[in-house]
């Protein structure tokens, strides 16, 4: 069975490699072209996917546009059996989608038909679900709309960040698409309808979600640092400037929302209801560092704000 690889980021990494060391036959590997990175973005950086190919030995290709007939006839003249995708970053059209005689599936970060679309880990998170999951499925012309495979669930802890769960639906996604695989090869792989009127979804998150609103509730306010916890990060304005916070837990402390109330080995802010610790800070332009040590450098007092 030859496999076209189509992922970009450091969740698609992983499979690939793991796939590519089972034995299996890796034709190709698409991935987004390289894009500038670091803080001037003058460097143009590959994909994590890129970088695992290139490691492997595997040929890669980098169109801008995976749409077009010129770059599906490429994809057609690499004769792939399958395609499988991994957060490959762009919605693949039917022609695309029917170069494989096998068809294309894909491994997606949530227990489908929950949280169709681009950040269905985040969305969880934010919402404080008690379990996740991971859903090997079928492409089709929808947004996560395909025939189930495999399916299989992951309980959440309540700090459960989006750093972690990313870490473990990752290597839960790759176990699962190497039992999918031998399934498919053998024409035994099963198709189970979604439950569509059951269907919600997971929407790109947007740079006016990471804002703190301190007049919230406590638990409210720790499902959405843990959801953007190591990246990109909440934050809330302290001296006029961004401060993004990290590794919060609940607590029971009582003042006016946003209030300091709490200046030990973590930062303790008052909400509407109860209170958050907070055990690490990154101040805007700077590193991140244990909140003790940002209460030290900045002097930071009982009864201030933020």
């Amino acid at each position: 069975m030859r496999i076209i690889f189509l992922g970009s980021p450091e969740f698609a990494a992983v499979p690939l490699r793991q796939i590519t060391e089972a034995g299996y036959e890796i034709g190709a590997v698409f991935t987004q072209p390289d894009r500038p990175r670091g803080k001037r973005g003058r460097e143009l950086m590959p994909t994590p996917v890129k970088e695992t190919a290139l490691q492997l030995g595997l040929p890669v290709y980098t169109p801008a546009k995976l749409n077009t007939p010129e770059a599906a006839a490429e994809l057609r003249a690499l004769r792939p059996d399958l395609l499988v995708v991994v957060a490959y970053g762009q919605i693949l059209n039917q022609e695309v989608l029917a170069a494989a005689p096998l068809g294309a599936i894909n491994i997606h970060a949530s227990l489908l038909p929950f949280y169709r679309g681009a950040a269905p880990i985040q969305r969880a998170l934010m919402n404080g679900e008690s379990e996740s999951g991971v859903t090997i499925m079928y492409l089709d012309q929808g947004m996560d709309t395909g025939d189930m495979i495999l399916r299989q669930s992951l309980p959440l802890s309540p700090d459960e960040t989006y750093g972690t769960l990313h870490d473990k639906l990752c290597l839960l996604g790759s176990r699962m698409l190497l039992e999918a695989l031998p399934l498919i090869e053998s024409g035994t792989a099963p198709r189970t309808p979604q439950q569509h009127q059951l269907a919600t979804y997971a929407p790109k998150l947007s740079r006016e979600e990471e804002l703190l609103s301190w007049d919230a509730p406590a638990a409210q306010l720790h499902n959405l640092i843990r959801a953007l916890d190591p990246a990109p990060g909440a934050y809330t304005l302290f001296r006029g400037k961004r401060l993004k916070l990290f590794g919060s837990s609940l607590a029971h402390g009582s003042g006016a929302p946003g209030e300091i109330i709490g200046i030990d080995a973590a930062l303790e802010i008052a909400c509407r209801e109860g209170s958050l610790r907070i055990a690490a800070v990154q101040p805007e332009g700077k590193s991140k560092m244990p909140a003790a040590d940002f209460i030290r450098g900045y002097q930071i007092k009982l009864g201030g704000s933020l």
